[in-house]
């Protein structure tokens, strides 16, 4: 099969989207978060009620997130009120969370990025996490309580 004129493959959407990131590990999101960035856990409910969430995040849809950030949209969470906030996505594995990242340097986020191996990484990094019965997260309109 040959792909249409000027398609790309998903590798590389996502190298290209990668390739305008500063990507950070799961401890330099920690520190982060810690220092007040905004951690935005993008995982499905049913991924957050099977492996647990990150303390400190605020859970968004990955269909709202645009929605959520855009600082000129009327659906946006209340604190995103201007464009030097810094986004630090977080999904799975470290795939979707660097296409939602780019895309939220479309919006005119600049400082945001995501997290190298996600979610996986950050709970084999030993670092915080919680059964989602701790309720330990924000979670944002529109987005599902996960269930443990």
């Amino acid at each position: 099969m040959s792909r249409p004129a000027g398609a790309q493959s998903i590798d590389d959407i996502l190298a290209a989207a990668r390739a305008r990131l500063d990507r950070i590990s799961p401890r330099q999101a920690f520190a982060e978060l810690q220092d007040g960035a905004t951690l935005i856990d993008i995982r499905p409910a049913s991924q957050r009620g099977a492996d647990g969430e990150i303390p400190g995040s605020i859970v968004v849809e990955r269909n709202h997130l645009e929605w959520r950030f855009d600082p000129a949209s009327s659906a946006r969470l209340p604190f995103v009120t201007d464009y030097t906030l810094r986004p630090i996505v977080c999904c799975d594995v470290g795939y979707t969370s660097s296409l939602a990242a780019a895309a939220l340097l479309d919006l005119g986020l600049a400082r945001a990025t995501d997290v190298v191996g996600g979610y996986q990484a950050w709970r084999a990094a030993g670092l915080p996490t919680a059964t989602a019965a701790e309720r330990t997260v924000v979670i944002a309109p529109g987005a599902s309580l996960a269930q443990s």
